[in-house]
């Protein structure tokens, strides 16, 4: 796979705590797979953002830089959970896609 094309994870649905830990070994997989540069991850489907999602949202970007720097870009990011992460800080720090939501 070419390392200029991003892959993809998406994250739909509620998130929970006892979830996160599955969605850091989905990309951990999806990272093995490839090694694309940057993981475009598609957080449209997310319901009820909170601040579980804004903590999965971190650890994944974790997993990502762990992983030889790699990049998680958010895409169809909805208006709340942009407010969450620019709340808590995050909002400069994740990669944020231009399309949008």
């Amino acid at each position: 796979m070419d390392s200029l094309s991003p892959v993809a994870l998406v994250v739909s649905g509620r998130v929970t705590r006892a979830g996160v830990p599955r969605l850091c070994a989905d990309l951990e997989a999806v990272l093995a797979a490839s090694d694309a540069a940057v993981v475009d991850c598609d957080v449209g489907g997310i319901v009820d953002p909170d601040l579980t999602s804004v903590e999965a949202i971190a650890r994944l970007s974790l997993v990502a830089r762990r992983a030889d720097g790699r990049r998680l870009r958010l895409r169809g990011t909805p208006p709340e959970l942009q407010l969450l992460l620019d709340l808590v800080g995050l909002g400069e720090v994740v990669g944020l896609a231009e399309d949008p939501a």
